[in-house]
C-alpha cells in the first residue's frame, strides 16, 4: 500500500510499512506446522502369561483387583488408620505439592508458544552532551541539554516453526502426568505401609498375650516343682529348672513391649503424628488381621495399566521422547518476528516536544532468521544427549515392569505357602498344648520326671509363636500382594492433592486461582502419554 493512500484514508503515511508486513507476518505464522523429533511409542515390556499359583483356590484371576483391598480384613481400626494416613501423611502431601508444581511449569511452556516478549517500557531522560564531542560543532543549531521521553511497546515472537515449544509442552504435560502416577505410588506405598505396621502391632500384642499366658502356665509348673521338692519327692534340680524357664519367659515381654511401642511409634509416624499418639485408634480387639478366603488377583497384563510406577516410568520416557525433538529443533534456523512501536519527543531550549501527537510516532518491525550453522557439532551431541537418556528411560520401563511381575509373584509365592503352613501349625498347638496338660499331670503323680515338662512347654510357646507369626505372614504378604498389584490409588483419584489447611496457607502468600483445589484437564483423563499406544 502507499503512502498516497495511505494519507487518502486517513492513515499517517509512516504507517504503511507496519501494515505492509502484517501479510509476511501472516506467512511466516502459517509455516510453523512442522514438528521434528520421534513420535512416542508405548515401548513393548515382557509380562507372564499366567500367575504360577494360578490353580490355588483361594486366588482368583477372574474378579478385578479391590480398590479397597485394606476393607477386605475387616478391621474397623485399620479402615480409620488408612484414611488418617491419607489425609495427614506428610511424603504424601510433598507428593500432592509436586504436582501442583508441575501445573504451573506447565503454564509456562504452554505460553512459550506466544510472543515470548511483551513488553510495555517508558523512560523520560535528561541528557547533557559534551562541549568536547563529536557533535561540539553543531552546538548553535542543537541545545547540549535536552530531555527524553519515550513511550513504546516491544515484542518477540519466535515461531514454532519446528515445534520446538509444541515439543516443551508435550514433555512437560508427560511430566504433569507422570508426577500424579506418582502420587499414586506414593498412596499405595501408603496404604500397604500402614497395614503392615498395623499387622505388625497386633502381633507382638498377640506374642505378648501368648508370653504372659504361658508365664501362667510355668508357674503354675514352678509351683509344682517347690511342692515336690518341699515334700521330698524329686530334687531340687526340678525347681531350678522350673525357674530357668519361667524367668526366661518373663524376660522375652519387656522385649516383645519394647517391639510394640517402636511399631506404634512408626505407626505414629505414617499418620504424621508425634510418637505415643496412636493407642487411642488402635481400639478394639487385640488380634491379627485375618486374610478373607479369597483373594482377586487379575491376569498378569492388567499390572500395565494398574500399578502406577510403571505407568510413571512410561510418562517420563515420553517425556524424555519429546525432549529429543526440542534438541533436534536447534539445528535448523529459527524464525522470529520483532517489533516495536512507541511515542518518542525530546525538548531543547525552547522547543517542546509533543509526546502525544502522531508526528512522535516511531516503530519498528520485521522478521529474523537465526541459523547456528557453525556449533561444531554440539547441537547434534545435544541430540545424542537427550536420545541416550530416553533409552535409559525405556530400559527403566521395562525393568520397572520386571519388578513389579517379580514383586506379585513373590507375594503370590508367600501368601499361598504361608496359608498351607497355617493348617499344620494350628495342629501343632493343640498337640503341643495337650502335652502340657498330660506332662503336669504325670509329673505330679511321679510318672515322668520334670524334663519332659519342661520340654513340653518350651515347645507350647514356641508353637504357638510359630501360629502367630504364620497368621502375621500371611497378613503382610497379602499386603505385599496388593501392593504389588497396584491397589488402593483410585479411591483419591480427582481429589485435591493438597490438604485444604494448606491450601488457605498457601493462597494468603500466592495468588495460586483453582490450581490447589482441582486437577488439570490432563489429569482427569486416562493417564496415557501422547503418541501411538
Amino acid at each position: 500500500m502507499r503512502g498516497t493512500d495511505s494519507t487518502r484514508q486517513g492513515m499517517h503515511p509512516g504507517l504503511a510499512p507496519f501494515v505492509g508486513a502484517l501479510p509476511l507476518l501472516g506467512v511466516l505464522s502459517a509455516l510453523s506446522g512442522c514438528t521434528v523429533g520421534p513420535t512416542f511409542t508405548k515401548p513393548e515390556a515382557a509380562v507372564p502369561q499366567e500367575w504360577r499359583t494360578q490353580g490355588d483356590p483361594r486366588l482368583s484371576k477372574q474378579a478385578e483387583v479391590d480398590t479397597r483391598w485394606w476393607k477386605s480384613f475387616g478391621d474397623p481400626a485399620l479402615d480409620r488408620l488408612v484414611e488418617l494416613a491419607y489425609q495427614q501423611n506428610l511424603p504424601l502431601q510433598i507428593a500432592g505439592l509436586r504436582i501442583v508444581e508441575a501445573r504451573a511449569q506447565l503454564g509456562i511452556v504452554t505460553g512459550q508458544q506466544y510472543p515470548q516478549v511483551q513488553v510495555a517500557t517508558g523512560s523520560a531522560t535528561a541528557v547533557g552532551l559534551s562541549e568536547n564531542g563529536a557533535n561540539a560543532a553543531n552546538f548553535g543549531v542543537l541545545d547540549r541539554h535536552y530531555l527524553d521521553y519515550q513511550l513504546g511497546f516491544d515484542a518477540i515472537w519466535e515461531l514454532d516453526f519446528w515445534g520446538k515449544y509444541r515439543r516443551g509442552v508435550e514433555a512437560q504435560t508427560a511430566s504433569l502426568l507422570g508426577s500424579v502416577a506418582d502420587y499414586q505410588s506414593a498412596l499405595v506405598s501408603l496404604t500397604a505401609e500402614v497395614a503392615r505396621t498395623y499387622v505388625v502391632v497386633r502381633t507382638f500384642e498377640v506374642l505378648i498375650e501368648q508370653a504372659q499366658a504361658n508365664v501362667k502356665i510355668q508357674e503354675e509348673g514352678f509351683r509344682i516343682a517347690e511342692s515336690r521338692f518341699s515334700n521330698g519327692a524329686t530334687s531340687e534340680l526340678d525347681v531350678a529348672q522350673a525357674a530357668t524357664l519361667l524367668e526366661s519367659t518373663r524376660a522375652t515381654i519387656p522385649q516383645l513391649e519394647g517391639g510394640l511401642e517402636q511399631a506404634r511409634n512408626a505407626l505414629s509416624t505414617l499418620l504424621g503424628q508425634p510418637p505415643g499418639n496412636v493407642e487411642a485408634l488402635l481400639a478394639g480387639p487385640r488380634q491379627i488381621p485375618m486374610a478373607p478366603a479369597t483373594v482377586a488377583v487379575g491376569m498378569p497384563a492388567e499390572i500395565l495399566r494398574r500399578r502406577p510406577d510403571v505407568r510413571s516410568a512410561e510418562l517420563y520416557a515420553a517425556a524424555q521422547c519429546a525432549r529429543i525433538g526440542i534438541a533436534e529443533s536447534e539445528l535448523y534456523p529459527s524464525f522470529s518476528i520483532f517489533g516495536t512501536i512507541g511515542l518518542e519527543a525530546s525538548t531543547s531550549g525552547s522547543s517542546s516536544g509533543n509526546l502525544f501527537s502522531l508526528g512522535s510516532l516511531a516503530y519498528s518491525l520485521g522478521p529474523r532468521i537465526v541459523f547456528p550453522f557453525l556449533n561444531y557439532g554440539r547441537l547434534k551431541n545435544g541430540v545424542r544427549i537427550e536420545d541416550a537418556r530416553f533409552q535409559q528411560l525405556l530400559v527403566n520401563y521395562r525393568n520397572t515392569v520386571l519388578k513389579a511381575a517379580q514383586e506379585v509373584a513373590d507375594a503370590l509365592t508367600g501368601y499361598a505357602n504361608a496359608q498351607k503352613a497355617m493348617a499344620f501349625e494350628q495342629a501343632a498347638v493343640k498337640a503341643a498344648q495337650r502335652s502340657v496338660e498330660l506332662s503336669l499331670v504325670q509329673y505330679r503323680e511321679g510318672a515322668v520326671d520334670f524334663q519332659r515338662v519342661l520340654e513340653a512347654q518350651r515347645s507350647l510357646l514356641e508353637q504357638q509363636n510359630n501360629l502367630a507369626q504364620t497368621n502375621s505372614s500371611i497378613a503382610t504378604n497379602l499386603v505385599a500382594l496388593y501392593k504389588a498389584l497396584g491397589g488402593g490409588w483410585e479411591v483419591r483419584q480427582n481429589q485435591p492433592v493438597v490438604p485444604e489447611p494448606m491450601q488457605r496457607e498457601m493462597d494468603k502468600r500466592t495468588d495460586w486461582g483453582d490450581m490447589l483445589s482441582k486437577p488439570r484437564a490432563q489429569e482427569t483423563k486416562n493417564s496415557s502419554p501422547p503418541g501411538k499406544q
